[in-house]
């Protein structure tokens, strides 16, 4: 199973070279869900040779329902994360009924598989209407993986419906548990089966922010170490 760490600086991804993940996702503002990280920084981490970048494509913070403007840009965002090393991108797109934007979608993914990158939908999943029939629209869209807390809080709390998807995919498309994962609940996902999982490893500095200008971060490498302990098993 691989471990999947979502990181949004080089401090970051020179531990996950040295601890050796295979795959990270790359983002700006965690703190928002992940947005579109800056060309110098992708630029950056793919240099750092080890692990695998993923791109998040996400333009904004709110919703997943984009407007023709914003498709350009994460059109754009796809080709300069090919453009610096990037080996897969993440995004997701929903219509304001809550269902997956096909038209939208089929872009993304023809641009994305086009560059011959990967592709993850990501926890726009959690908000989907009927994950279990959206889950095989993926797969004819020709999504390599999901991510997904199983439309819960926590990945723990969605683990039915995830080992659900796993059984209805049938090793069609990846289906990969985020949202609080940690090495005590790790296991659980392990008896599900699912292909890998996802997570964050970071540690907020004690240190007020200054002018209101948010949180400053450092890694956590003991999570992912414990994390990988018990992957090793």
């Amino acid at each position: 199973m691989i471990l999947e760490w979502s990181i949004e600086s080089i401090a970051e991804m020179n531990v996950a070279r040295e601890l050796g993940i295979r795959r990270v996702e790359l983002c700006s503002s965690l703190d928002l869900g992940g947005l579109t990280p800056s060309s110098a920084l992708i630029e950056a981490c793919c240099k750092i040779r080890g692990p695998e970048v993923h791109v998040m494509i996400r333009p904004r913070a709110g919703d997943f329902v984009y407007s023709a403007n914003e498709l350009l840009l994460m059109l754009s965002n796809i080709e300069i994360a090919k453009k610096y090393g990037a080996k897969g991108v993440v995004f997701g797109a929903l219509t304001k009924k809550g269902r997956l934007d096909e038209v939208a979608l089929k872009q993304l993914i023809d641009q994305s598989k086009s560059l011959d990158l990967d592709v993850t939908f990501h926890r726009a999943f959690d908000v989907i209407q009927n994950p279990v029939q959206a889950m095989q629209q993926l797969i004819e869209l020709d999504v390599n993986r999901i991510l997904t807390s199983g439309q819960q809080v926590k990945a723990e709390q969605g683990i039915d419906l995830i080992q659900q998807l796993v059984e209805s995919a049938q090793g069609k498309v990846q289906i990969m548990a985020g949202s609080g994962v940690n090495a005590s609940n790790a296991p659980l996902f392990i008896r599900a089966g699912v292909d890998a999982l996802h997570c964050t490893a970071r540690k907020k500095l004690n240190r007020p922010p200054e002018f209101g200008m948010g949180n400053q971060y450092e890694p956590d490498p003991e999570k992912i170490e414990a994390i990988l302990h018990v992957l090793s098993k």
